[in-house]
Protein backbone atom coordinates (compact mmCIF):
# COMPACT_ATOMS: atom_id res chain seq x y z
CA UNK A 1 0.00 0.00 0.00
CA UNK A 2 2.68 2.26 0.27
CA UNK A 3 2.83 2.93 -3.51
CA UNK A 4 -0.43 4.13 -3.08
CA UNK A 5 0.28 8.31 -2.94
CA UNK A 6 -2.88 9.94 -5.13
CA UNK A 7 -5.92 8.67 -6.60
CA UNK A 8 -4.85 7.49 -9.54
CA UNK A 9 -2.58 5.08 -7.83
CA UNK A 10 -5.18 4.23 -5.80
CA UNK A 11 -7.67 3.28 -9.41
CA UNK A 12 -4.85 1.57 -10.34
CA UNK A 13 -4.65 -0.53 -7.27
CA UNK A 14 -7.97 -1.20 -7.40
CA UNK A 15 -7.54 -2.61 -11.21
CA UNK A 16 -10.10 -3.31 -13.89
CA UNK A 17 -12.56 -5.62 -13.07
CA UNK A 18 -16.16 -6.21 -12.82
CA UNK A 19 -16.53 -2.95 -11.56
CA UNK A 20 -15.32 -0.97 -14.22
CA UNK A 21 -17.07 -3.27 -16.79
CA UNK A 22 -20.17 -1.87 -15.88
CA UNK A 23 -18.87 1.88 -17.20
CA UNK A 24 -17.22 -0.13 -20.15
CA UNK A 25 -20.24 -1.88 -21.26
CA UNK A 26 -22.39 1.15 -20.75
CA UNK A 27 -20.55 3.28 -23.07
CA UNK A 28 -19.73 0.83 -25.48
CA UNK A 29 -23.69 -0.26 -25.64
CA UNK A 30 -24.54 3.30 -25.97
CA UNK A 31 -21.75 3.74 -29.26
CA UNK A 32 -23.64 0.73 -30.55
CA UNK A 33 -26.86 1.68 -31.22
CA UNK A 34 -25.41 5.63 -31.61
CA UNK A 35 -23.64 4.45 -34.93
CA UNK A 36 -27.21 2.98 -36.67
CA UNK A 37 -29.27 6.19 -35.46
CA UNK A 38 -26.08 8.02 -37.29
CA UNK A 39 -26.13 6.10 -40.27
CA UNK A 40 -29.87 5.68 -40.74
CA UNK A 41 -30.19 8.53 -43.75
CA UNK A 42 -28.27 5.50 -45.80
CA UNK A 43 -31.02 3.53 -45.76
CA UNK A 44 -34.00 5.25 -44.44
CA UNK A 45 -34.17 8.67 -46.45
CA UNK A 46 -31.85 7.29 -49.51
CA UNK A 47 -31.96 8.74 -53.00
CA UNK A 48 -34.56 7.05 -55.26
CA UNK A 49 -35.36 6.93 -58.83
CA UNK A 50 -38.62 8.40 -59.32
CA UNK A 51 -40.59 9.25 -62.51
CA UNK A 52 -43.31 12.09 -62.59
CA UNK A 53 -47.23 10.91 -62.20
CA UNK A 54 -49.04 14.15 -63.85
CA UNK A 55 -52.18 14.71 -64.01
CA UNK A 56 -54.74 13.15 -67.24
CA UNK A 57 -54.05 16.75 -69.36
CA UNK A 58 -50.44 16.60 -69.50
CA UNK A 59 -48.50 16.65 -73.00
CA UNK A 60 -45.09 16.22 -71.34
CA UNK A 61 -43.05 15.81 -68.50
CA UNK A 62 -39.84 17.39 -67.65
CA UNK A 63 -36.32 15.10 -67.73
CA UNK A 64 -35.47 15.25 -64.09
CA UNK A 65 -39.32 14.81 -63.44
CA UNK A 66 -39.88 17.55 -61.23
CA UNK A 67 -42.47 19.79 -64.09
CA UNK A 68 -44.81 18.84 -67.05
CA UNK A 69 -46.40 20.69 -69.36
CA UNK A 70 -49.92 20.91 -69.89
CA UNK A 71 -52.19 22.14 -72.52
CA UNK A 72 -54.49 25.21 -71.62
CA UNK A 73 -58.12 25.58 -72.51
CA UNK A 74 -57.35 28.35 -75.46
CA UNK A 75 -54.15 25.70 -76.60
CA UNK A 76 -51.23 27.56 -74.63
CA UNK A 77 -49.01 25.68 -72.32
CA UNK A 78 -48.02 25.92 -68.92
CA UNK A 79 -45.19 24.54 -66.95
CA UNK A 80 -46.08 23.31 -63.63
CA UNK A 81 -44.62 21.36 -60.87
CA UNK A 82 -45.33 17.95 -60.24
CA UNK A 83 -47.05 17.19 -56.72
CA UNK A 84 -47.18 12.90 -57.40
CA UNK A 85 -44.05 10.62 -58.37
CA UNK A 86 -43.57 6.96 -58.74
CA UNK A 87 -41.11 5.88 -56.70
CA UNK A 88 -38.57 3.01 -57.69
CA UNK A 89 -39.18 0.20 -54.82
CA UNK A 90 -36.41 -2.44 -56.29
CA UNK A 91 -34.05 -1.68 -53.27
CA UNK A 92 -36.45 -0.39 -50.45
CA UNK A 93 -40.46 -1.25 -49.95
CA UNK A 94 -40.91 1.93 -48.22
CA UNK A 95 -38.43 5.51 -47.36
CA UNK A 96 -39.16 8.20 -45.55
CA UNK A 97 -38.37 9.74 -49.16
CA UNK A 98 -41.16 7.81 -50.92
CA UNK A 99 -43.22 8.23 -48.23
CA UNK A 100 -43.31 11.71 -47.36
CA UNK A 101 -41.94 12.74 -51.24
CA UNK A 102 -38.41 14.30 -50.68
CA UNK A 103 -37.56 14.75 -54.09
CA UNK A 104 -37.16 17.80 -56.72
CA UNK A 105 -37.93 20.92 -54.32
CA UNK A 106 -38.20 18.91 -50.70
CA UNK A 107 -34.61 17.20 -51.91
CA UNK A 108 -32.93 19.27 -49.08
CA UNK A 109 -34.92 17.48 -46.44
CA UNK A 110 -33.45 14.38 -47.00
CA UNK A 111 -30.21 15.70 -46.09
CA UNK A 112 -31.81 17.93 -43.28
CA UNK A 113 -33.27 14.87 -41.55
CA UNK A 114 -29.26 13.39 -41.56
CA UNK A 115 -28.02 17.33 -40.21
CA UNK A 116 -30.54 17.86 -37.80
CA UNK A 117 -29.91 15.25 -35.91
CA UNK A 118 -27.01 17.65 -34.41
CA UNK A 119 -28.76 21.14 -34.77
CA UNK A 120 -29.16 21.40 -31.29
CA UNK A 121 -25.75 19.92 -30.38
CA UNK A 122 -24.99 23.59 -28.54
CA UNK A 123 -27.27 21.17 -25.72
CA UNK A 124 -23.77 19.40 -25.42
CA UNK A 125 -22.63 22.30 -23.19
CA UNK A 126 -25.58 22.26 -21.55
CA UNK A 127 -25.15 18.61 -20.46
CA UNK A 128 -21.42 19.19 -19.78
CA UNK A 129 -22.02 22.02 -17.64
CA UNK A 130 -24.88 20.18 -15.38
CA UNK A 131 -22.96 17.03 -15.86
CA UNK A 132 -19.51 19.10 -13.95
CA UNK A 133 -22.06 20.56 -11.77
CA UNK A 134 -24.23 18.05 -10.70
CA UNK A 135 -22.63 14.91 -11.64
CA UNK A 136 -22.17 12.53 -14.15
CA UNK A 137 -25.16 9.86 -13.46
CA UNK A 138 -27.74 12.38 -12.79
CA UNK A 139 -27.16 13.37 -16.65
CA UNK A 140 -27.15 10.05 -17.27
CA UNK A 141 -30.60 9.57 -16.04
CA UNK A 142 -32.04 12.38 -16.87
CA UNK A 143 -30.66 12.37 -20.92
CA UNK A 144 -30.99 8.66 -21.74
CA UNK A 145 -34.73 7.62 -20.28
CA UNK A 146 -36.20 10.40 -22.57
CA UNK A 147 -33.96 9.12 -25.10
CA UNK A 148 -35.28 5.40 -25.21
CA UNK A 149 -38.75 6.70 -25.32
CA UNK A 150 -38.07 9.06 -28.53
CA UNK A 151 -36.26 6.26 -30.14
CA UNK A 152 -38.99 3.84 -29.95
CA UNK A 153 -41.64 6.09 -30.66
CA UNK A 154 -40.12 7.93 -33.98
CA UNK A 155 -41.40 4.54 -35.49
CA UNK A 156 -44.93 5.31 -35.71
CA UNK A 157 -44.99 9.33 -36.35
CA UNK A 158 -47.41 10.06 -39.31
CA UNK A 159 -45.89 13.43 -40.69
CA UNK A 160 -42.32 14.42 -41.96
CA UNK A 161 -42.21 17.45 -39.55
CA UNK A 162 -42.74 15.40 -36.40
CA UNK A 163 -40.11 12.99 -37.83
CA UNK A 164 -37.84 16.40 -37.74
CA UNK A 165 -38.69 17.09 -34.56
CA UNK A 166 -38.34 13.92 -32.95
CA UNK A 167 -34.69 13.76 -34.48
CA UNK A 168 -34.22 16.83 -33.35
CA UNK A 169 -34.89 15.97 -29.37
CA UNK A 170 -32.94 12.81 -30.11
CA UNK A 171 -29.51 15.22 -31.19
CA UNK A 172 -30.29 17.64 -28.59
CA UNK A 173 -30.17 14.57 -25.79
CA UNK A 174 -27.15 12.84 -26.97
CA UNK A 175 -24.21 12.99 -25.11
CA UNK A 176 -20.86 11.60 -24.17
CA UNK A 177 -21.72 11.54 -20.51
CA UNK A 178 -21.26 7.49 -20.15
CA UNK A 179 -17.94 7.83 -22.25
CA UNK A 180 -16.72 9.97 -19.58
CA UNK A 181 -17.37 8.23 -16.77
CA UNK A 182 -15.70 5.25 -18.58
CA UNK A 183 -12.32 6.90 -18.69
CA UNK A 184 -13.01 8.35 -15.27
CA UNK A 185 -13.03 5.16 -13.60
CA UNK A 186 -10.16 3.54 -15.55
CA UNK A 187 -6.52 2.99 -14.10
CA UNK A 188 -4.11 5.12 -15.97
CA UNK A 189 -2.02 2.22 -17.78
CA UNK A 190 -5.18 1.24 -19.14
CA UNK A 191 -6.88 4.44 -20.24
CA UNK A 192 -5.51 4.59 -23.78
CA UNK A 193 -6.70 0.88 -24.69
CA UNK A 194 -10.36 1.48 -23.16
CA UNK A 195 -10.20 4.30 -24.74
CA UNK A 196 -10.30 3.21 -28.16
CA UNK A 197 -11.76 -0.23 -27.54
CA UNK A 198 -15.17 1.58 -26.28
CA UNK A 199 -15.49 2.87 -29.56
CA UNK A 200 -14.83 -0.74 -31.33
CA UNK A 201 -18.76 -1.30 -30.89
CA UNK A 202 -19.78 1.87 -33.58
CA UNK A 203 -17.62 -0.05 -35.93
CA UNK A 204 -19.95 -3.25 -35.05
CA UNK A 205 -22.74 -1.25 -34.87
CA UNK A 206 -22.42 -0.09 -38.84
CA UNK A 207 -21.64 -3.28 -40.12
CA UNK A 208 -25.09 -4.62 -38.25
CA UNK A 209 -27.21 -1.84 -39.42
CA UNK A 210 -25.92 -2.54 -42.69
CA UNK A 211 -26.94 -6.02 -42.62
CA UNK A 212 -30.56 -4.55 -41.05
CA UNK A 213 -30.63 -2.52 -44.06
CA UNK A 214 -30.26 -5.41 -45.94
CA UNK A 215 -33.10 -7.97 -44.38
CA UNK A 216 -35.36 -4.84 -43.82
CA UNK A 217 -36.77 -2.65 -46.15
CA UNK A 218 -39.17 -0.48 -44.64
CA UNK A 219 -37.84 2.52 -42.48
CA UNK A 220 -40.45 1.92 -39.90
CA UNK A 221 -39.25 -1.25 -39.32
CA UNK A 222 -35.71 -0.95 -39.57
CA UNK A 223 -36.05 1.62 -36.81
CA UNK A 224 -38.24 0.12 -34.09
CA UNK A 225 -35.65 -3.00 -35.01
CA UNK A 226 -32.41 -0.20 -34.39
CA UNK A 227 -34.26 1.68 -31.42
CA UNK A 228 -35.69 -1.33 -29.35
CA UNK A 229 -32.20 -2.70 -28.16
CA UNK A 230 -31.86 0.91 -26.40
CA UNK A 231 -33.59 0.04 -23.68
CA UNK A 232 -30.82 -2.51 -22.04
CA UNK A 233 -28.60 0.72 -21.02
CA UNK A 234 -31.18 1.63 -18.55
CA UNK A 235 -29.65 -1.61 -16.40
CA UNK A 236 -26.22 -0.62 -17.11
CA UNK A 237 -27.43 3.35 -15.54
CA UNK A 238 -28.53 1.69 -12.40
CA UNK A 239 -26.19 -0.65 -11.53
CA UNK A 240 -22.98 1.49 -11.50
CA UNK A 241 -21.78 4.57 -9.25
CA UNK A 242 -21.36 8.19 -9.91
CA UNK A 243 -17.50 9.18 -10.65
CA UNK A 244 -15.62 9.11 -7.56
CA UNK A 245 -13.15 11.31 -9.07
CA UNK A 246 -16.08 14.25 -9.55
CA UNK A 247 -17.43 13.56 -6.48
CA UNK A 248 -13.72 14.32 -5.13
CA UNK A 249 -13.48 17.14 -7.44
CA UNK A 250 -16.21 18.64 -5.92
CA UNK A 251 -15.74 17.81 -2.36
CA UNK A 252 -17.85 14.70 -1.30
CA UNK A 253 -15.29 12.69 0.55
CA UNK A 254 -17.60 10.51 1.79
CA UNK A 255 -19.70 9.33 -1.05
CA UNK A 256 -16.43 9.00 -2.91
CA UNK A 257 -15.09 6.98 0.18
CA UNK A 258 -18.40 4.50 -0.38
CA UNK A 259 -17.86 3.96 -3.88
CA UNK A 260 -14.09 3.35 -3.94
CA UNK A 261 -14.88 0.55 -0.81
CA UNK A 262 -18.19 -0.64 -3.41
CA UNK A 263 -15.33 -0.83 -6.22
CA UNK A 264 -12.38 -2.56 -4.37
CA UNK A 265 -15.57 -5.11 -3.13
CA UNK A 266 -16.95 -5.65 -6.26
CA UNK A 267 -12.91 -6.15 -7.74
CA UNK A 268 -12.16 -8.16 -4.87
CA UNK A 269 -9.00 -5.47 -3.84
CA UNK A 270 -8.15 -5.03 -0.12
CA UNK A 271 -7.33 -1.34 0.32
CA UNK A 272 -5.58 0.73 2.73
CA UNK A 273 -6.79 0.82 6.13
CA UNK A 274 -9.44 3.19 7.06
CA UNK A 275 -7.49 5.96 7.95
CA UNK A 276 -5.02 6.09 5.36
CA UNK A 277 -7.84 5.74 2.59
CA UNK A 278 -9.11 9.00 4.24
CA UNK A 279 -6.12 10.89 4.24
CA UNK A 280 -5.77 10.07 0.65
CA UNK A 281 -9.02 11.05 -0.61
CA UNK A 282 -8.82 14.57 1.61
CA UNK A 283 -6.01 14.83 -0.02
CA UNK A 284 -7.08 14.06 -3.88
CA UNK A 285 -9.69 16.12 -3.35
CA UNK A 286 -7.92 19.41 -4.91
CA UNK A 287 -4.13 18.92 -4.57
CA UNK A 288 -3.36 22.72 -5.44
CA UNK A 289 -4.28 23.63 -2.61
CA UNK A 290 -3.50 23.18 1.66
CA UNK A 291 -5.64 20.67 3.70
CA UNK A 292 -7.87 23.61 5.47
CA UNK A 293 -9.06 25.14 2.12
CA UNK A 294 -9.48 21.35 0.92
CA UNK A 295 -12.13 21.13 3.66
CA UNK A 296 -14.43 24.15 2.49
CA UNK A 297 -13.56 24.52 -1.37
CA UNK A 298 -16.45 23.69 -3.65
CA UNK A 299 -15.95 23.79 -7.61
CA UNK A 300 -17.39 26.41 -9.52
CA UNK A 301 -17.93 25.24 -13.19
CA UNK A 302 -18.68 28.28 -15.29
CA UNK A 303 -18.88 28.57 -19.04
CA UNK A 304 -15.98 31.02 -19.65
CA UNK A 305 -13.37 28.55 -17.52
CA UNK A 306 -12.54 26.55 -20.04
CA UNK A 307 -10.93 29.73 -21.74
CA UNK A 308 -9.58 31.20 -18.79
CA UNK A 309 -6.12 30.52 -19.56
CA UNK A 310 -3.95 31.12 -23.03
CA UNK A 311 -3.18 27.47 -22.81
CA UNK A 312 -6.83 26.36 -22.27
CA UNK A 313 -8.19 28.81 -25.07
CA UNK A 314 -5.44 27.47 -27.42
CA UNK A 315 -6.19 23.36 -26.45
CA UNK A 316 -9.74 24.03 -26.78
CA UNK A 317 -9.70 25.68 -30.31
CA UNK A 318 -7.25 23.70 -31.76
CA UNK A 319 -9.42 20.26 -30.67
CA UNK A 320 -12.85 22.21 -31.96
CA UNK A 321 -11.17 22.63 -35.36
CA UNK A 322 -10.09 18.88 -35.42
CA UNK A 323 -13.22 17.69 -34.18
CA UNK A 324 -14.84 19.25 -37.24
CA UNK A 325 -12.61 18.46 -39.00
CA UNK A 326 -12.50 14.67 -38.49
CA UNK A 327 -16.43 14.68 -38.38
CA UNK A 328 -16.91 16.32 -41.54
CA UNK A 329 -14.36 13.78 -43.07
CA UNK A 330 -15.76 10.54 -40.93
CA UNK A 331 -19.60 11.11 -41.57
CA UNK A 332 -18.81 12.38 -45.63
CA UNK A 333 -17.33 8.60 -46.09
CA UNK A 334 -19.94 6.87 -43.85
CA UNK A 335 -23.09 8.79 -46.09
CA UNK A 336 -20.93 9.34 -49.02
CA UNK A 337 -21.74 5.53 -51.13
CA UNK A 338 -23.71 7.76 -54.30
CA UNK A 339 -19.72 9.53 -54.20
CA UNK A 340 -17.17 6.19 -53.88
CA UNK A 341 -19.78 3.05 -54.34
CA UNK A 342 -22.86 1.94 -56.38
CA UNK A 343 -23.72 -0.55 -53.78
CA UNK A 344 -25.16 0.97 -50.21
CA UNK A 345 -25.44 -2.02 -48.15
CA UNK A 346 -21.88 -3.29 -49.15
CA UNK A 347 -20.44 0.05 -49.10
CA UNK A 348 -21.80 0.53 -45.34
CA UNK A 349 -20.66 -3.08 -44.00
CA UNK A 350 -17.57 -2.97 -45.65
CA UNK A 351 -16.93 1.00 -43.99
CA UNK A 352 -17.87 -0.98 -40.68
CA UNK A 353 -15.72 -3.30 -41.41
CA UNK A 354 -12.69 -0.98 -41.88
CA UNK A 355 -13.22 1.15 -38.71
CA UNK A 356 -12.28 -2.22 -36.98
CA UNK A 357 -8.46 -1.95 -37.55
CA UNK A 358 -8.74 1.42 -36.93
CA UNK A 359 -9.79 1.34 -33.54
CA UNK A 360 -8.52 -1.92 -32.40
CA UNK A 361 -4.50 -0.97 -33.79
CA UNK A 362 -4.97 2.39 -32.46
CA UNK A 363 -4.33 1.42 -28.97
CA UNK A 364 -1.24 -0.18 -29.11
CA UNK A 365 -0.01 2.47 -31.69
CA UNK A 366 -0.83 5.24 -29.13
CA UNK A 367 0.67 3.22 -26.24
CA UNK A 368 4.15 2.79 -28.40
CA UNK A 369 4.42 6.10 -29.91
CA UNK A 370 1.86 8.21 -27.88
CA UNK A 371 -0.91 10.61 -29.29
CA UNK A 372 0.16 13.39 -31.51
CA UNK A 373 2.20 11.36 -33.90
CA UNK A 374 -0.37 8.51 -34.63
CA UNK A 375 -3.11 11.54 -35.61
CA UNK A 376 -0.69 13.30 -37.55
CA UNK A 377 0.30 9.91 -39.68
CA UNK A 378 -3.42 9.06 -39.53
CA UNK A 379 -4.47 12.84 -41.47
CA UNK A 380 -1.56 12.23 -43.80
CA UNK A 381 -2.57 9.64 -45.39
CA UNK A 382 -6.16 9.93 -44.77
CA UNK A 383 -6.07 13.16 -46.90
CA UNK A 384 -3.59 11.95 -49.43
CA UNK A 385 -5.93 9.00 -50.19
CA UNK A 386 -9.28 10.65 -50.38
CA UNK A 387 -7.39 13.20 -53.05
CA UNK A 388 -6.19 10.51 -55.30
CA UNK A 389 -9.41 9.36 -55.77
CA UNK A 390 -10.13 12.42 -57.80
CA UNK A 391 -7.77 11.40 -60.44
CA UNK A 392 -8.73 7.63 -60.74
CA UNK A 393 -10.60 6.79 -63.69
CA UNK A 394 -14.42 6.11 -63.44
CA UNK A 395 -14.04 2.76 -64.95
CA UNK A 396 -11.67 2.09 -61.96
CA UNK A 397 -14.60 1.73 -59.21
CA UNK A 398 -12.54 -0.74 -57.10
CA UNK A 399 -9.77 1.12 -56.88
CA UNK A 400 -12.15 4.53 -55.78
CA UNK A 401 -13.94 1.96 -53.23
CA UNK A 402 -10.29 1.14 -52.30
CA UNK A 403 -8.88 4.73 -51.49
CA UNK A 404 -12.25 5.56 -49.60
CA UNK A 405 -12.09 2.90 -47.18
CA UNK A 406 -8.19 3.40 -46.58
CA UNK A 407 -9.32 7.02 -45.96
CA UNK A 408 -12.18 5.62 -43.66
CA UNK A 409 -9.59 3.62 -41.69
CA UNK A 410 -7.30 6.23 -40.95
CA UNK A 411 -10.22 8.71 -40.01
CA UNK A 412 -11.83 6.26 -37.81
CA UNK A 413 -8.10 5.68 -36.19
CA UNK A 414 -7.66 9.54 -35.42
CA UNK A 415 -10.88 9.82 -34.44
CA UNK A 416 -11.08 7.81 -31.38
CA UNK A 417 -7.26 8.92 -30.58
CA UNK A 418 -8.35 12.62 -30.45
CA UNK A 419 -11.46 11.45 -28.32
CA UNK A 420 -8.68 9.56 -25.60
CA UNK A 421 -6.46 12.75 -26.19
CA UNK A 422 -9.40 14.92 -24.97
CA UNK A 423 -10.01 13.65 -22.26
CA UNK A 424 -6.06 13.95 -21.29
CA UNK A 425 -5.96 16.98 -22.54
CA UNK A 426 -8.82 19.20 -20.19
CA UNK A 427 -8.77 18.66 -16.23
CA UNK A 428 -11.66 17.09 -14.47
CA UNK A 429 -13.72 20.59 -13.30
CA UNK A 430 -14.10 21.40 -17.00
CA UNK A 431 -13.77 18.28 -18.79
CA UNK A 432 -17.44 17.52 -19.88
CA UNK A 433 -17.99 21.85 -20.61
CA UNK A 434 -14.69 21.24 -22.96
CA UNK A 435 -16.41 18.05 -24.96
CA UNK A 436 -19.42 19.83 -25.08
CA UNK A 437 -17.43 22.48 -27.09
CA UNK A 438 -14.87 20.46 -29.18
CA UNK A 439 -18.88 17.94 -29.59
CA UNK A 440 -20.36 21.18 -30.99
CA UNK A 441 -17.68 21.78 -33.45
CA UNK A 442 -17.94 18.09 -34.36
CA UNK A 443 -21.76 18.51 -34.99
CA UNK A 444 -21.40 21.59 -37.25
CA UNK A 445 -19.17 18.71 -39.40
CA UNK A 446 -22.11 16.03 -39.30
CA UNK A 447 -24.22 18.77 -40.39
CA UNK A 448 -22.62 19.96 -43.68
CA UNK A 449 -21.27 16.37 -44.52
CA UNK A 450 -24.61 15.22 -46.46
CA UNK A 451 -25.17 18.47 -48.16
CA UNK A 452 -21.36 17.46 -49.85
CA UNK A 453 -22.02 14.47 -50.48
CA UNK A 454 -25.78 14.41 -51.58
CA UNK A 455 -26.35 17.86 -53.25
CA UNK A 456 -23.11 19.43 -53.99
CA UNK A 457 -21.48 16.05 -55.53
CA UNK A 458 -24.74 16.10 -58.14
CA UNK A 459 -23.14 19.16 -59.55
CA UNK A 460 -19.44 19.12 -58.85
CA UNK A 461 -19.00 14.61 -58.74
CA UNK A 462 -15.41 15.64 -57.66
CA UNK A 463 -15.31 18.43 -55.26
CA UNK A 464 -16.61 16.03 -52.48
CA UNK A 465 -13.32 14.25 -52.70
CA UNK A 466 -11.01 17.74 -52.64
CA UNK A 467 -13.00 19.13 -49.54
CA UNK A 468 -12.13 16.37 -47.61
CA UNK A 469 -8.68 15.78 -48.81
CA UNK A 470 -7.24 19.05 -48.11
CA UNK A 471 -8.94 19.97 -44.50
CA UNK A 472 -7.27 16.24 -43.63
CA UNK A 473 -4.00 17.48 -44.19
CA UNK A 474 -5.11 20.80 -42.34
CA UNK A 475 -5.20 19.18 -39.43
CA UNK A 476 -1.51 17.90 -39.43
CA UNK A 477 -0.71 21.70 -38.76
CA UNK A 478 -2.86 22.62 -36.65
CA UNK A 479 -1.89 18.78 -34.49
CA UNK A 480 1.58 19.50 -34.36
CA UNK A 481 0.79 22.79 -32.14
CA UNK A 482 -0.30 20.64 -28.92
CA UNK A 483 1.87 18.59 -26.93
CA UNK A 484 1.74 15.21 -26.17
CA UNK A 485 0.09 13.48 -23.17
CA UNK A 486 0.79 9.41 -22.59
CA UNK A 487 1.43 8.41 -19.77
CA UNK A 488 0.74 11.89 -17.73
CA UNK A 489 -1.79 11.90 -14.93
CA UNK A 490 -5.52 13.23 -15.82
CA UNK A 491 -5.76 17.08 -14.48
CA UNK A 492 -8.00 18.00 -12.01
CA UNK A 493 -8.45 22.01 -12.17
CA UNK A 494 -7.27 24.26 -14.73
CA UNK A 495 -4.47 25.09 -12.98
CA UNK A 496 -3.20 21.61 -12.84
CA UNK A 497 -3.47 22.08 -16.41
CA UNK A 498 -0.85 25.18 -16.79
CA UNK A 499 1.07 24.15 -14.21
CA UNK A 500 1.84 20.64 -15.47
CA UNK A 501 2.05 21.21 -19.37
CA UNK A 502 4.14 24.51 -18.78
CA UNK A 503 6.81 21.62 -18.10
CA UNK A 504 5.34 18.97 -20.25
CA UNK A 505 4.97 21.66 -23.37
CA UNK A 506 6.10 19.69 -26.81
CA UNK A 507 7.96 17.51 -24.61
CA UNK A 508 8.75 14.07 -25.64
CA UNK A 509 6.38 11.39 -23.81
CA UNK A 510 7.52 9.92 -20.62
CA UNK A 511 8.82 6.59 -21.56
CA UNK A 512 8.35 4.84 -17.80
CA UNK A 513 4.46 5.35 -17.66
CA UNK A 514 2.01 3.41 -20.93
Amino acid sequence: MENIHNFDDLLNHIGTGRWNALYFLAASFMYFILAARSLSFVYMAPALNYTCLPPDNATSVSEDSCTYVRATEDGAELQEPCTEWHFDTSVFSNTLTSEFQLVCGRAYLRATYHSIFSFLSVFCLLWGYLADRYGRKVVAVLTHVPLGVLYIAMSFLPTFSMVLAFRTLIGALTNTVLYLLAMEVCEIKKRSAVGILIGLPWALGTMVFGGLGYLIRDWRWLNFAISLPFLFIFVFIYLFDESPRWLLVTGKEEKARRVVQRAARINQVQLPSEEYLAILLQKAQHPMQNVEERKTVKMVCTWPQIFSTPINRRVTIILATCYFITSLVFTGLNVGGSVFSANPFIYVVVGGLMEIPGYTLSAPIINRWGRKVPLIVSFFICGVSILSTVIIPTDMSWLVLTLAMLGKLTVSGAYMILVVYQVEVQPTEVRLQGKGVVLVSGSLGYCIAPYITDLLALTFPWLPSVIFGVISLMACFLLALLPETVGVPLPETVEDLDKLWRRKWMSSRNSDEV
